[in-house]
């Protein structure tokens, strides 16, 4: 029997999906996924999506095509100080709390963030303007930062850090001209670019957090995941969950996103304030 008998394409390749991503993809966003797909579609030269999801699931082309499918239906959204609590919670008690406890115990004052769902970077490079300007204003300690998705097109294009005028306008002026480079050029004009300063304290690598284990270091201090895991089922979430506190060093916090879909029920998390824990 066919597989388009069995049961419609749409359905297989939302299973497909969730399996391979977390991702769900309800009946409800069928014509929002078809769309995206429709671009790979015309791109590829097939005559309709119903010649692509055959060519996907009955002639073996999903794995050859798996990093693009993901790329287009992935939601990429977020924005430089997104949801400004967190990042005040960051700088006025994660970090001093952090600083303090490495200094008691004769650690090395450096500070590992990890942005678990980092999209464009946005959310990394704005932790990395406020990290780097607590050093600029004495805070003695070295950080580095770690982005990683699921999206390769998102990770290239944290890599790159040019972003519009208009998605750097959430950056505060005085930090603009401090960590933007504004683009001069016929081809950069309306785009500015992050500095080499910051970007070198950045690394970004793909990752999927439905994998069993993540190749992160172990004494992570603070780790943001709040643009994903609402996409996930609430099995997946726990599982995602319980693999990102391996990561965080005791004492460290987890940031996750508003929303009373995202729950965090792991024994070792202890919840500090809305959407943020602390491992014990």
């Amino acid at each position: 029997m066919s597989l388009s008998r069995a049961k419609s394409y749409h359905d297989h390749f939302a299973e497909v999906i969730s399996r391979e991503t977390g991702i769900k993809l309800p009946s409800g966003k069928k014509v929002m996924i078809e769309s995206r797909l429709r671009r790979r579609v015309q791109s590829l030269g097939f005559n309709s999506l119903e010649d692509y999801y055959r060519h996907l699931f009955e002639d073996g082309g999903f794995g050859a095509e798996r990093d693009d499918v993901i790329d287009l239906i992935t939601t990429n959204k977020t924005d430089f100080f997104r949801e400004p609590a967190h990042f005040r919670c960051l700088m006025n008690d994660m970090l001093p709390e952090i600083l303090r406890r490495k200094q008691r115990l004769n650690k090395p004052v450096d500070v590992k963030f990890w942005s678990a769902a980092c999209s464009d970077g946005s959310e990394a490079y704005t932790t990395a303007m406020l990290l780097e300007e607590a050093v600029r204003n004495g805070a003695g300690f070295q950080y580095a930062i770690l982005g990683t998705d699921i999206s390769t097109r998102m990770v290239e294009a944290a890599k790159r850090a040019i972003y519009t005028t208009e998605a750097l306008a959430p950056v505060p002026s005085a930090l603009r001209k401090r960590y933007v480079m504004q683009g001069h050029s016929e081809d950069m004009r309306g785009m500015a670019r992050i500095v080499p300063a910051l970007r070198s304290k950045a690394n970004f690598t793909h990752l999927n957090l439905m994998d069993d284990t993540y190749p992160v270091d172990q004494d992570v201090d603070i780790i943001f995941l709040r643009n994903v895991l609402i996409y996930f089922e609430p099995e997946d979430q726990a599982r995602v969950i319980a693999r990102l506190a391996r990561h965080l060093t005791p004492q460290g916090y987890l940031v996750v996103g508003h929303s009373k879909s995202m729950t965090v029920k792991q024994p070792n998390l202890k919840q500090l304030a809305t959407a943020v824990f602390q491992k014990e």
